[in-house]
């Protein structure tokens, strides 16, 4: 599945103005992506933006020390988008994965182009470079780097090493291969720092944040024999604590620590009726189908989906389906 990126080489000699965007609630990877091509683009002279649905949540905002991010609707209309030449997607080819940024992608008069590996079945109308067995969409900007002939620099390589790093859960996950380490290897000869990037992202805790993590695992319920794991959050938890929903991000990896799970899923009651489903699967059960059935995707061990539905409806719902699948 290696992809022959002449065409995007083709497509950026052509072009001068970039957008670059990615999915709703964005994660290291997504943002890490966008800065690093944003980075790339600009070294050969491009002008380039970043626009998201949703505004780089707190936790993440190391990523970005120079602001370049920016949020549709806040200072950024639609209509400034479309004089560019080109859109870019990253981390994402589902439709209901790019929020208030799908009806511009949809709109946008230029070119459209996505960059992404993970499967899904929608049609974005855009030029597709895609690599489902990439470990993280932040490899597949260091492979674009090297088709359009740019050399790795520290702000190239900073985002990218996060963007590979939480995406393979810090090089823990089956997707890492030696290849991987090839990568990382250079990124860190172009001045990643491991040590910093981990501290920003696993040692700068609030404390509400760790006590949410509490409120979750105290909330832990098993069946199966064990084998099925999962938990919820409420609104009157993040109230009760003054957390957000930012604050359970990486959560359900804690469930996977217990000794004889296969597939755990965490519920996240984000607003009403607004229900954010995480699963994770380390066993023969693809979640990403399951993740599919509800509007959702991802991929096979790691997948999420938004259901508007009440809690406990979907919760019921979703059990049901978890089960179904594990038998």
């Amino acid at each position: 599945m290696t992809i022959n990126w002449q065409s995007f080489v083709e497509l950026v000699q052509a072009h001068q103005r970039f957008v670059l965007t990615s999915h709703i609630k964005p994660d290291c990877d997504a943002l890490g992506s966008e800065l690093g091509l944003a980075a790339v683009l600009e070294s050969l002279g491009k002008q380039v933006r970043i626009v998201n649905g949703d505004p780089v949540p707190g936790h993440l905002s190391f990523i970005d020390p120079e602001n370049k991010i920016e949020t549709l609707g806040r200072g950024v209309t639609a209509e400034e988008l479309y004089a560019s030449d080109v859109m870019i997607v990253v981390d994402t080819s589902a439709w209901n994965q790019l929020g208030a940024m799908a009806d511009v992608f949809r709109e946008m008069p230029g070119v459209r182009v996505v960059i992404d590996h993970h499967a899904s079945d929608h049609d974005l109308g855009a030029i597709t470079f895609k690599n489902q067995r990439a470990e993280a969409t932040g490899r597949l900007i260091v492979e674009a780097a090297d088709a359009l002939g740019v050399a790795l620099t520290a702000r190239m390589a900073e985002p990218l090493f996060a963007a590979m790093a939480t995406d393979t859960g810090w090089f823990r996950f089956a997707s890492v291969t030696s290849e991987t380490y090839r990568v990382v290897a250079r990124l860190i000869d172009a001045g990643a720092r491991p040590e910093t990037i981990y501290g920003s992202l696993y040692e700068q805790d609030s404390l509400h944040r760790l006590r949410l993590r509490g409120t979750i695992l105290s909330k832990t319920v098993a069946e199966l024999d064990g084998r099925l794991i999962y938990s919820r959050v409420a609104q009157a938890d993040f109230k009760a604590l003054g957390a957000s929903p930012s604050d359970t991000e990486d959560v359900i990896n804690l469930l996977l620590r217990v000794a004889g799970t296969e597939v755990a899923v965490v519920f996240i009651e984000q607003a009403p009726e607004t229900i954010k489903v995480s699963f994770r699967s380390r066993s023969h059960v693809d979640v990403r189908q399951l993740a599919e059935q509800f509007g959702g995707g991802g991929h096979v061990a790691a997948s999420g989906a938004t259901v508007h539905e009440p809690l406990a409806e979907v919760e019921r719902k979703i059990l049901d389906a978890v089960r179904q699948a594990m038998r």
